[in-house]
């Protein structure tokens, strides 16, 4: 359960933490508590699955990248984890995750959000892609955003 301190740090944060170089005290100094508490609480929470993550949700347009494209993948199954791993490491790769196949119409199980200021910069980054994962890989495919969707979580009012 949460207790009145947690709801107000989680009202507090869900639009997104305070842009100030110290944003964990700016909070703790709206709430009237310790910075280290506000940290310790939102870690507990964390820990128990309350929240799930705390992260950075950029504006890719307002970034100057209007190229956004959702690589999608027909990996070999038994490399998929590997082969995920090295993918979502690399540093022009958002957000990389494996989902089931739904044969015979979608036999992609693999998908990888790749950013860039053009599509042919996006192509490019997909064939860096498709070399790391040789013949692992049998097919592949960009599925580009026309349109941004809602970013945000669950809000407590």
């Amino acid at each position: 359960m949460l207790d009145k301190i947690d709801r107000a740090l989680i009202q507090a944060t869900q639009a997104g933490l305070p842009l100030t170089t110290q944003p964990y005290h700016t909070l703790a100094e709206q709430l009237g508590i310790c910075a280290e508490e506000v940290i310790q609480r939102l870690q507990t929470m964390l820990d128990s699955g309350i929240i799930r993550r705390i992260g950075v949700v950029p504006n890719h347009y307002a970034l100057g990248y209007q190229a956004n494209g959702m690589t999608v993948w027909d990996v070999e199954s038994e490399h998929v984890d590997e082969l995920g791993t090295q993918i979502g490491a690399l540093d022009f790769v958002s957000h990389c995750y494996q989902r089931p196949r739904h044969l015979p119409e979608w036999s992609f199980n693999l998908f990888a959000m790749v950013h860039g200021k053009s599509r042919s910069e996006v192509e490019h980054k997909m064939e860096q892609i498709a070399v790391l994962l040789g013949t692992h890989c049998h097919q592949y495919q960009i599925l580009y955003s026309s349109r941004i969707l809602k970013k945000s979580g669950l809000r407590l009012i």
